[in-house]
């Protein structure tokens, strides 16, 4: 007799397990799927829970997860190869409940506990199990065919939130393979140090945390990101780009991490570090223009395999998945009420996220993304001479200040394409707002 499910999650992250929890707490049977050996085990991201969604789900759930740090302190960092400006932005409303909703975390520790919470709710959590495959009747997806004995497992709905590659909504016909410049690699370094000369170097007490997000140099001057989040006893550094970006340029994410580490604005930061991981995730970084269809018959799409991160300033995608994974479960209940798990019925998924922050952030950043990518003028030549002009304004001289600033116009003009930058800046601001 084949074994089933009202449920089959396939994957054991923020938005996989947000919705295992919905559903188990509203009595439904379910069952998730993780091919780590547990929950978090293969899960890697950059560094910070965005917790407005965690907080509805699991109210004050920051006296009893297993956080690192609550960011007080954000730091934009425009790099060129020998000078930098620094955007600071720290508050004493971020170091108290719910700590503006931001969190340093190690996945590996945060995951787990998550999906105890699930597990605590009802739902049945299998480790160490690939899914390879769907099954389908009658023109729907009707379960899933995992590796173990006895594999296939029968369900009235699927929901897959098995990450940013995800094979499951490839092969059921929602997305197709991601091109290069949809796709976003981050490669990121962790180092132990002693909390004190964490707290010391970062200006930061007890659990209070904070964030670099660097541009320019950082990479090279190509599209993408630097990043450094504190952690209790350790320190994360990481860059990200997108793959197009790497094969075009022909370079290593290896040694754009070394570059950063190594350089003269950072190198300090981890100094005397202990080298204790290396991590590498892909990311979906296509923006609103390229989401998937999210449902089909039988089927669900979720956080990173729905291609929900908002690339643009904010950067989020914790909240985004596990949004996700709520209205997932939202729907599956509403169709298990009816029965029905047509695709009609599950369109109800798409409804509640545009009703709510999720397609309408995507929605207000879906052309910034692609703004980037075409002007690289803004993390090469002019930020080098934003840098540049900021030091020169600083530098201490017998030259009278008039003569200076006479100077600095002067190499403006010279090396800034007026009427160009007027436009790209035009263009970028549409983009945006």
């Amino acid at each position: 007799m084949e074994e089933k499910f009202d449920a089959i999650v396939v994957g054991a992250g923020p938005a996989g397990i947000s919705a295992a929890l919905v559903m188990a707490r509203a009595g439904l049977n379910v069952v998730v799927f993780e091919r780590g050996e547990y929950p978090g085990a293969k899960n890697t991201f950059g560094g910070i829970l965005y917790s407005t969604v965690l907080n509805q789900l699991i109210p004050k759930f920051w006296e009893e997860a297993p956080l690192e740090r609550h960011i007080t302190s954000r730091t934009l960092c425009f790099m060129s190869p020998r000078h930098g400006v620094k955007l600071n932005i720290q508050s004493e409303d971020f170091a108290e409940p719910p700590f503006n909703n931001t969190f340093t975390i190690i996945r590996a520790k945060f995951d787990r506990w998550f999906a105890e919470k699930a597990e605590e709710a009802g739902a049945l959590i299998i480790p160490e199990t690939v899914v390879d495959d769907v099954i389908w009747k009658d023109g729907r997806v009707v379960g899933v065919k995992t590796r173990r004995e006895e594999g296939e497992l029968y369900a009235d709905v699927v929901l897959a939130a098995d990450g940013v590659n995800s094979f499951l909504a490839e092969k059921v016909g929602l997305r197709k393979q991601f091109t290069l410049d949809q796709v976003g690699l981050s490669v990121q370094d962790i180092y132990a140090l002693p909390r004190g000369v964490i707290e010391d170097r970062f200006n930061l007490s007890g659990d209070r945390g904070a964030v670099y997000e660097c541009v320019g140099d950082a990479l090279q001057g190509i599209w993408g990101i630097g990043f450094i989040y504190t952690n209790k006893e350790s320190v994360s550094i990481g860059i990200g780009t997108t793959l197009k970006f790497l094969i075009e340029k022909r370079l290593k994410p290896q040694d754009l991490l070394e570059h950063f580490e190594n350089h003269p604005l950072i190198k300090d930061l981890i100094k005397g570090g202990e080298l204790r991981e290396y991590l590498a995730h892909m990311t979906p970084e296509g923006g609103y223009d390229y989401l998937p269809k999210l449902y089909t018959h039988g089927m669900l799409v979720l956080g990173d395999a729905a291609g929900l991160v908002n690339a643009s300033p904010h950067y989020e995608g914790t909240n985004l998945a596990m949004a996700s994974g709520v209205a997932a479960a939202q729907t599956v209940i509403k169709a298990k009420e009816k029965g029905d798990f047509s695709e009609a019925s599950l369109s109800h998924y798409k409804r509640l996220l545009d009703e709510c922050f999720v397609m309408k952030d995507l929605k207000k950043s879906r052309h910034f993304f692609r703004f980037l990518q075409e002007n690289e003028d803004f993390m090469g030549p002019y930020l080098d001479l934003f840098t540049e002009l900021a030091c020169d304004y600083y530098t201490v001289n017998e030259l009278p200040k008039k003569e200076m600033e006479k100077r600095m116009r002067k190499k403006l003009f010279k090396r800034l394409p007026l009427l160009r930058f007027a436009w790209q800046c035009l263009k970028g601001g549409r983009a945006y707002f």
